[in-house]
């Protein structure tokens, strides 16, 4: 459709100072609102993945990758589960667990916690909660010494400090001649941690394996399942469903994203709501350039009748406002996405630049888990953006091509 003659007159259209400058105006202020637009779109959505990375990092700092367990809930032998997990070389590293509820009191405080019992030597293997115990070690867990590590926010509530001593109350019960009384032992606080979730700072307590083994009256060894930590966190769902597969029957898995599925869809979701939102604002300015075209089609009226007497056939004018068309979504797209990534790679220079100067926090550290904005550029989305923009610029330019192919000569030049 587009040779060199409709291909120049088209770029010369674009180029041209133009009798109505209303009309210039108006395809100057469409080309910047989807350049604009993109921008928004980017950043928004480059925020959005920073967002999710931080806050996933952060759980997963906490958390296995992937679980082996069995359906009564205990598994006797996991040395052997672990050494069989380990063959695969997509497996990092493994570490046994006992998890359970239980009430923590201190005076006249009580707070309810997760329990988990840990082996330090091999927790670092599947998790990151050393490098968040900010007084005390996880080294200082041994067996039989009953020592807990607190979360930072859970300790507060108890009013408790390292070396200060709590009473674990389990849901289970002894039987004893005075009737049925709970299950109590005292721990001494040899650690506080702080995840920077308030979910676990609030209500995650760490002791040794075999103590919490002891407290909930386990067999010995027995213990609740096997956390793993994988090379690909991604590859999570795929190696737990084959992992469970080669070992005997009754054995589960679970994942991470199992764990936490509704709040990384929750994410997912706004992070689709914001993308078709924004993607209205770049709409709105592509088809700003109905507009445009149309008032051009209008203003070159004559011009148009001349290359028709010439012997520009329909097409060829067609040709000639689609190429004008094109060639303002193209620069406001190309502006956009250079925009977008500029700006989106240097949110964390603009933010607090913005503070400085307006004396302003957009995030408190008091009010949210993550003070500072994260950005990640995922170049699939800034693909995605800029295709969906210039495939709107595109098919704004149709209507007022095909208008100005109908464009009749004898009627166009009656009145000149």
């Amino acid at each position: 459709m587009f040779r060199p003659l409709e291909l120049f007159i088209g770029l010369r259209y674009t180029r041209a100072k133009r009798r109505n400058h209303f009309i210039s105006f108006i395809s100057l202020t469409s080309m910047l609102g989807i350049a604009l637009g993109i921008t928004a779109l980017i950043t928004v959505l480059s925020v959005m993945n920073g967002f999710q990375q931080e806050l996933r990092g952060r759980i997963l700092a906490m958390t296995a990758h992937a679980t082996l367990s069995r359906w009564d809930g205990l598994v006797d032998d996991w040395a052997a589960v672990r050494t069989q997990a380990l063959r695969n070389p997509a497996i990092r590293g493994g570490a046994p667990f006992i998890k359970g509820e239980a009430m923590l009191n201190n005076a006249s405080l009580v707070s309810g916690a997760l329990i988990q019992g840990i082996l330090p030597a091999e927790e670092r293997q599947v998790s990151d909660i050393g490098g968040k115990v900010i007084q005390g070690s996880l080294e200082d867990l041994r067996p039989g010494g009953f020592g807990v590590v607190l979360g930072l926010e859970l300790a507060n509530a108890l009013g408790v400090g390292l070396g200060d001593k709590v009473t674990v109350i389990t849901p289970q019960a002894n039987v004893t001649p005075a009737g049925v009384l709970p299950r109590l032992k005292r721990f001494r606080v040899v650690g506080l941690f702080k995840a920077g979730m308030y979910e676990y700072d609030r209500g995650l307590a760490l002791a040794h394996i075999a103590d919490v083994g002891k407290l909930f009256q386990y067999p010995e060894g027995a213990v609740n399942g096997v956390r793993l930590r994988l090379d690909d966190l991604f590859q999570a769902p795929r190696l737990a469903r084959q992992l469970a597969s080669q070992l005997p029957e009754g054995y589960l898995a679970r994942d991470w994203t199992q764990d936490h599925a509704s709040f990384f869809r929750a994410v997912q979701i706004e992070k689709t709501a914001m993308f078709v939102i924004l993607t209205l604002i770049v709409a709105v300015a592509a088809f700003n350039i109905v507009s445009a075209l149309v008032m051009v089609v209008t203003d070159k009226q004559a011009d148009i009748a001349i290359l028709r007497t010439l012997g520009a056939t329909p097409l060829s004018v067609m040709g000639i406002f689609i190429v004008q068309g094109i060639t303002i979504g193209l620069v406001g797209t190309l502006l956009g996405l250079v925009g977008g990534v500029a700006l989106a790679t240097h949110v964390d220079v603009v933010v607090p630049f913005i503070e400085r100067t307006f004396g302003t926090k957009f995030m408190p550290p008091d009010v949210y888990l993550i003070s500072d904005l994260p950005s990640q550029v995922q170049w699939g989305d800034v693909t995605t953006i800029g295709l969906v923009a210039f495939g709107l610029a595109t098919l704004a330019t149709l209507y007022p091509a095909w208008r100005a192919a109908r464009t009749q000569p004898a009627e166009a030049l009656r009145y000149e």
